[in-house]
């Protein structure tokens, strides 16, 4: 599943971090990489951007920019 359909409060691993070379670089550097444990925490009213906690800190990415990314949904 992508990053951007997961809910509030879902808990996954990714699996693949794709994109255009700046932004999959940028998103590598922040520390969203393979095998990392991601949580949504929240959505802006708007639904975008969201809200997600990574290796301990909040980061917000746009909902364009998730949609690049690939997680499995733990259980």
């Amino acid at each position: 599943m992508l990053l951007s359909e997961m809910k509030e409060g879902q808990t996954g691993i990714i699996n693949r971090v794709g994109g255009k070379s700046a932004l999959r670089r940028r998103v590598l550097e922040m520390g969203v990489l393979k095998g990392s444990e991601i949580y949504i925490e929240k959505y802006a009213p708007l639904k975008d951007p969201l809200e997600l906690i990574v290796k301990g800190y909040h980061l917000s990415l746009r909902v364009e920019e998730a949609a690049q990314i690939t997680v499995e949904d733990v259980k």
